[in-house]
């Protein structure tokens, strides 16, 4: 028979405890760790649209000077149009992307900013790699085109190379050892919350880009006189999220400057001092969100002009996710899955270790635990390296190890196909069971699929005298006596196996009081 058939009820029951088994997985995805995520993506579409509306200014100033001077601007007019078209057509490709994912997570009225399966590991991979469409590398096609042609227009060599990192599509060094492409090493079991926000980043980048590239055509044109008039005090930040313990950074700069003097910087109620050239540094021993107000002043020949700024960052606690793949518990022996990692820190900046065993990579972000000992804790710590170079704790995880489950005893009987099915005790032909070599002892529970070494067996045949006749194999398959001896059971009557020694991966050696019970047919 069928043990293991789709409708059997054991089947049912093991089908039940995947959907149970991937419901408590998903539980174990730190909510710090998605809020996280969800403070990231406010913050960047906060300087998002800050950015678009910068852009909108400049491009609405190179609309306004070309419509007084055609001839001198026609040129740079047309590369902003292009930048802007171009812009809009990359941005509006990832929006959409970014709303496929969220709806097929969360239905067709899924809304990025309010997610309801933020931790959903299925929707952006669906997305991504659709069979026929591959959005995953049209996006990145599209970002490779965008990228070589908004850099031809940077004349700065760094403002360029600045531009080209942010879009930047090569693949790790990691992604190269695993043989995956940019778009697997970025949406490949992504949760919904991290997919969404890795795209509001691209598009927080192409608006940066467009606006790089506009200023440098705005430039070309020399309006000068003109962007005086139109002086802005300016944030830039290196990141407006930051972890605990690192600095956060920003340049406070104008949009257009006179070389022959320095502005006077105050923040927060102080002056910056003048070799800082507007390089503003700030400590983060706590975390919290953070204001930074201040004003620029800066000397002409008509008097004093102040130009006013205020803006906030976000300090948030180092976090790591360690997800095991086997819930909340480990098993020695055997090769424990974890998933392991670290919010805006690359796979390859990760380590960590592990108390009670050892711990190794497999993958980009699968790792490898396999405790010594059951009934103590294993306790993984996991570290990263910072953009300054410094290495930091990022969090620990404790983990159960137990002991592995009893293991079962069982047959693998060919069918009519010579397919193996698992017989597990009741009604069998005769001829069936001479087929077999021996028995097999295992756990197979729908989560765990581990083979045992079997040491011993006895069986035990009641003659035809009804006399019960045993006999002993030294391994797992049946000794010529005990063949010969089945040969001669009666229909109907049973054979027994029993005195079941076997030793699982962990080196234990385990006893089994449950026979096998086998009824000739």
């Amino acid at each position: 028979m069928a043990a293991n058939s789709p409708n059997s009820p054991r089947q049912k029951m093991i089908n039940l405890m995947y959907l149970v088994f991937i419901s408590m997985l998903a539980l174990n995805v730190s909510t710090e760790v998605l809020d996280g995520f969800a403070l990231v993506e406010d913050s960047l579409n906060r300087t998002m649209n800050s950015t678009s509306s910068r852009n909108e200014m400049i491009f609405g100033d190179m609309i306004e000077y070309h419509d007084l001077n055609p001839a001198k601007t026609e040129k740079w007019y047309n590369y902003a149009r292009q930048v802007k078209d171009k812009s809009d057509s990359l941005f509006n490709y990832t929006q959409e992307l970014k709303m496929k994912i969220v709806r097929k997570s969360d239905g067709k009225d899924g809304d990025p900013e309010n997610l309801k399966r933020p931790d959903n590991l299925d929707a952006a991979y669906d997305v991504m790699f659709e069979h026929g469409k591959n959005d995953g590398r049209k996006l990145k096609e599209a970002i490779d085109n965008y990228r070589n042609f908004v850099s031809s227009l940077i004349i700065d060599t760094t403002k360029r190379n600045i531009v080209r990192s942010n879009l930047s599509t090569e693949v790790s060094k990691q992604a190269k050892e695993n043989k995956q492409t940019w778009e697997e090493s970025m949406f490949w079991k992504m949760p919904v919350v991290a997919s969404v926000t890795l795209l509001t980043k691209l598009q927080n980048d192409i608006r940066y880009a467009e606006g790089e590239v506009l200023s440098e055509l705005l430039r070309n044109i020399d309006l000068q006189d003109y962007k005086v008039n139109k002086i802005e005090a300016q944030v830039i930040p290196q990141s407006q999220i930051v972890m605990r313990g690192q600095n956060y950074i920003a340049d406070l700069v104008l949009s257009a400057v006179d070389s022959t003097q320095q502005p006077t910087v105050y923040v927060n109620g102080k002056i910056l001092p003048p070799e800082a050239r507007g390089h503003y540094v700030a400590g983060t021993g706590s975390t919290g969100t953070f204001p930074l107000n201040g004003y620029i002043e800066l000397n002409s020949s008509t008097g004093t002009s102040r130009y006013e700024f205020s803006t906030h960052y976000s300090v948030v606690e180092p976090s790591a996710t360690v997800a095991s793949q086997l819930m909340n518990v480990m098993y020695p022996g055997i090769d424990n899955d974890l998933r392991i990692a670290v919010p805006g820190v690359p796979s390859s900046n990760i380590t960590a270790t592990m108390t009670n065993g050892t711990l190794t990579r497999k993958n980009e972000n699968i790792w490898v635990a396999r405790p010594a000992k059951a009934g103590m804790e294993a306790i993984i710590s996991v570290q990263a390296k910072m953009a300054d170079g410094r290495v930091q704790e990022m969090g620990k995880n404790s983990f159960k190890v137990r002991p592995l489950p009893t293991p079962s005893t069982f047959l693998m009987i060919p069918d009519a196909k010579g397919n193996l099915e698992k017989f597990e005790g009741g009604y069998i032909a005769k001829a069936s069971l001479l087929n077999v070599d021996g028995i097999r002892v295992g756990i197979d529970d729908g989560l765990l699929n581990i083979p045992f070494s079997v040491l011993r067996f006895e069986t035990t045949i009641t003659d035809n005298l009804g006399m019960d006749v045993r006999e002993i194999s030294q391994g797992a398959n049946f000794t010529d006596r005990q063949k010969t001896q089945i040969r001669g059971v009666a229909r109907g009557k049973r054979v027994l196996i029993r005195g079941i020694v076997a030793r699982g991966p962990d080196g234990v050696e385990r006893n089994l009081r449950s026979p096998l019970e086998i009824l000739i047919n």
